[in-house]
């Protein structure tokens, strides 16, 4: 399977890898995010549902072994790679861009770590604080905070329940996010 996925047959593999990616992508574009629980729809905005979303798929992942741990890895450097084309279509030059893949990396990096943290805590509170924290930093109270942990929350369960070959096979759903 590893060979299948990752050897001889890389346009089948990049298909896979741009499907799963646009999947990820769809979710962290859902409108009621931006409409109904006022995430900002700015660059930063897109960024921090996009890096929730891509957590959520890798937090599906972690422990696999074999060609789920290299989907994993690939689908991490998409990931960054449209990060870095944003910012270039943004206006940042090839000086600057460095810098601010950094920043954002490690932005990446302490958030899944936070979120991680409290899910597998089950900790609604303490991932509700993490993403008003992270989404929404000055906005002081944020009302639908807690509206989105419990989507998260939703949206792990829901990738739980996928089985391994279907995501290998370039096919993720997360769940709708509900206006109500």
């Amino acid at each position: 399977m590893f060979q299948r996925l990752f050897g001889r047959e890389r346009h089948a593999n990049r298909a896979i890898t741009e499907a799963l990616y646009a999947q990820i992508v769809a979710a962290a574009r859902q409108t009621v995010f931006y409409s109904h629980w006022n995430v900002p729809d700015t660059p930063l905005g897109r960024f921090e549902m996009l890096s929730l979303h891509m957590f959520l798929f890798q937090h599906r992942l972690r422990g696999e072994g074999g060609a789920a741990q290299e989907v994993a890895q690939v689908l991490i450097d998409e990931f960054f790679l449209d990060v870095d084309h944003s910012l270039r279509e943004l206006g940042i030059g090839d000086v600057g861009v460095p810098k601010r893949m950094k920043k954002l990396a490690k932005m990446f990096y302490g958030r899944t770590a936070a979120y991680d943290d409290a899910l597998e805590r089950n900790d609604h509170d303490g991932l509700t604080a993490a993403l008003a924290r992270n989404v929404r930093p000055d906005a002081g109270a944020w009302p639908q905070a807690s509206r989105l942990a419990v989507h998260v929350a939703d949206a792990a369960r829901h990738l739980a329940a996928q089985p391994t070959e279907s995501i290998l096979s370039g096919t993720v759903t997360f769940p709708t996010a509900k206006a109500d």
